[in-house]
Parts: structure tokens; sequence; C-alpha cells
């Protein structure tokens, strides 16, 4: 199966993000591989590129606005065009409201809604501009209103419920006619580092909603927050 598209996963070097890459190696796409450790990336996408894939790897750290200008300018300079962003790095920091720290603070929304905000600033106009895109925000239920927030990782819930805002902001500012879709969605609890041994779903499981709305038809949703390929309530 080949696909002329390209699709840039950040946090792909383990857990969720790799399977990512996986699933859409395995359905033709180009892979770029972002990471914030290049020999990390490299021994993930290894597997990949022995299975046939095509993958790149690309040095990232999504909390550093110059990295992530950096990372835009390398790919432009070579001409490859992202179709596909999967803002999946992410981290997990403990504490409810009182006893969050300020360094918690700051490194959920630089890396949870920061970093994916400039991503898409940054790679979505030129979606715009060539008619075509996917953007999939790598959300949590526990950043969900409707389904009720996880107040024993207060930093954690509020990013995300922002990259969810960032998802609808988005969606509204997307200008009609160019095929650019915007989805968030939440993998569930997952057998990765951030999920711990006890989750119950593989990142197999865990990637299928964000392969799916990577690859949406032209007739798909966009603006909308999803599990198990089904909507879940903002």
């Amino acid at each position: 199966m080949t696909n002329s598209r390209t699709a840039f996963v950040t946090g792909g070097n383990r857990g969720i993000g790799l399977a990512i890459c996986n699933g859409l190696a395995n359905r033709g796409l180009n892979v770029v591989l972002g990471s914030r450790d290049v020999a990390n990336g490299e021994a993930a996408a290894r597997p990949i590129r022995a299975q046939g894939g095509t993958v790149r790897v690309e040095q990232i750290d999504v909390a550093t606005p110059d990295s992530i200008v950096e990372c835009y300018d390398r790919l432009t300079a070579d001409d490859v065009a992202v179709d596909v962003l999967v803002n999946n790095a992410g981290i997990y920091p403990e504490n409810d409201a009182l006893d969050a720290t300020m360094d918690q603070l700051d490194r959920a929304w630089t890396v949870n809604t920061r970093g994916p905000w400039l991503l898409v600033k940054h790679f979505v106009p030129d979606m715009i501009e060539r008619g075509y895109g996917r953007v999939v925000n790598v959300s949590s239920g526990s950043g969900s209103f409707g389904e009720g927030l996880d107040t024993n990782h207060a930093a954690y819930s509020a990013s995300k419920a922002a990259l969810n805002a960032l998802t609808m902001t988005l969606d509204d500012a997307l200008p009609d006619g160019p095929d650019v879709k915007v989805n968030s969605m939440c993998p569930g609890w997952v057998h990765t580092r951030m999920g711990g041994e006890a989750a119950p779903r593989t990142p197999e499981e865990g990637a299928d909603t964000a392969l799916w709305l990577a690859t949406l038809p032209s007739d798909g949703p966009s603006g909308g927050f999803f599990r198990d390929r089904e909507r879940i309530p903002w």
C-alpha cells in the first residue's frame, strides 16, 4: 500500500506515538518521527524501516519554541510537506490544584498545549495553501468537563482541556474550501510509561483512533473529540 502523504508525529519514539508511527507507515505514509533525543528516535525507527516503512527522524523538543522553528525550517529546506500533524508528545504531572508546583504548571502548559499550538501555527498554513491537511491532537478524557476532570492531576487536566480548546478554535479558524481537518482524541488508559503497568490497553489499541483521524476521507468530521472512533463530550 503506497501513499504520497507525509505525517509528522511528536513524541514518536515510544508508547502511543511509536504505535501511531508504525500504523501510519503500515498504511503507506511517509513518517517524520519527532523525538527529543535523536538516538532514541533512530532506535525506534529501525524496526519500522526493516518492515519497509519510510521514516525520517527529527529532533524536536515541543517545550522549546526555537526547537519547533528549527525543525520546521529543516523540513521546509528539504521540501518535506507535512500533510498530517499528530500532536502526541505529552507529560503527566501529579498533584491536585493546591499542591501543583509552578514547574508542573509551566511544563504541562508548554508541552501539552503551547507546543501543539506553535506546531499548528507553523504547519497548518502550509496545509491550507496545498488544500489538504489532518491535525490530530492527542488529548485525554481527563481534560473533558463532560466526563469529569482528573483532579489528582490538575495541571495535566487543565492543559488537555486547553488542547481541546485549541482544536475547537482552530477548526473555527480554518477557511472553507481546503480539505483540512482538526480533531482531538482520547487513547484511553494505555499500558505505557505514562499510563503504567495496570493499564488495560495496548499502545496499538490506544493509537487506533489517532490513525483513523489522521487518514480521514474528505467527508470525515472536523472539530470533534473522539475515543474508539466515537464522539465523547468536551
